[in-house]
């Protein structure tokens, strides 16, 4: 218990976060960074990171509603004081993708507007069941599916778009490096703590498993859309712009058709579920490819 109070306390945030690789950043990036013209510009490409901008925010508003609505339903002092420093950590990358939007050109009058426009309807239904268990106060269920669940796909789509904007768009990656390194400390307070719940309460399984299958299918659902409906590579490739040679997943990035990206990433991610979901005793359920 004496290491799980150090690791995810107060004074460690402070140090690791805001003191550490956040210093000297605005809004995740560096000072007077800016979106490439490419993207401002091309009408084709404009949308697209508009609305895949959107998600993120959607995503992040999930995450913020999760962790906060949680503190009080947290079984010990130390559980409510990290999820205080996450409840910011998501505040903060609602606020930064935001920023993002407004980068591009949205009004602030308009945003709640651009956000309803292009949200995707299944990344909404994924957030409705995971705020569901948090609005019963279900700690078990609500850590599971917003710390090991959620933060487990931000995770590697974060790391996917980093990978794919490193070279293209630095001012997007250094703001993308951050919230990984939040999603990596998210990630491990809910192996860490919920496993010792799972044995106190062994009867969650069923319930837990089932939340597990259904987020995951929506997450796909919205993978699905994002890839096979999404305009940029063809647009980029129009515009004579070449692809960055990224890596992700071990494979080149740069040699794959969006298709192929898509099944990539839905691979990662359910692999990552299946892993940290066996080290707390919860057994991973398949689910269904849209």
């Amino acid at each position: 218990m004496a290491d799980f109070l150090s690791a995810y306390s107060i004074q460690s945030w402070l140090e690791s976060c805001p003191q550490g690789y956040l210093e000297g950043t605005e809004y995740g990036h560096q000072p007077g960074e800016s979106e490439p013209e490419l993207l401002v510009n091309n009408p084709v490409l404009h949308e697209e990171t508009m609305r895949s901008t959107v998600q993120l925010v959607v995503g992040e508003r999930c995450a913020l509603a999760a962790s906060s609505g949680l503190i009080n339903a947290a079984p010990d002092e130390a559980s409510k004081r990290f999820l205080a420093t996450q409840t910011l950590d998501e505040a903060r990358h609602v606020e930064i993708f935001t920023q993002r939007l407004y980068d591009l050109g949205v009004r602030r009058n308009e945003l709640e507007n651009v956000i309803q426009q292009y949200a995707n309807p299944n990344l909404v239904k994924f957030a409705e069941i995971l705020l569901e268990k948090v609005d019963k106060k279900d700690f078990v269920a609500g850590v599971v599916g917003q710390n090991i669940v959620l933060e487990g796909m931000a995770f590697s789509v974060f790391e996917l778009i980093y990978a794919l904007n490193q070279e293209m768009n630095p001012k997007f990656a250094h703001t993308l490096s951050g919230t990984i390194a939040d999603e990596r400390r998210h990630v491990g307070f809910g192996e860490n703590r919920i496993g010792s719940l799972i044995k106190q309460y062994p009867e969650k399984k069923p319930e837990v498993e089932h939340m597990q299958k259904m987020m995951s299918y929506y997450m796909l659902a919205t993978f699905a859309d994002a890839f096979r409906n999404n305009r940029a590579a063809a647009e980029f490739e129009h515009v004579g712009a070449q692809p960055a040679h990224a890596q992700f997943g071990g494979v080149d990035l740069a040699e794959m058709t969006p298709e192929e990206m898509e099944q990539v990433l839905a691979d990662t991610v359910l692999k990552e579920f299946k892993t940290r979901l066996g080290r707390i005793g919860i057994e991973y359920q398949t689910p269904v490819r849209p």
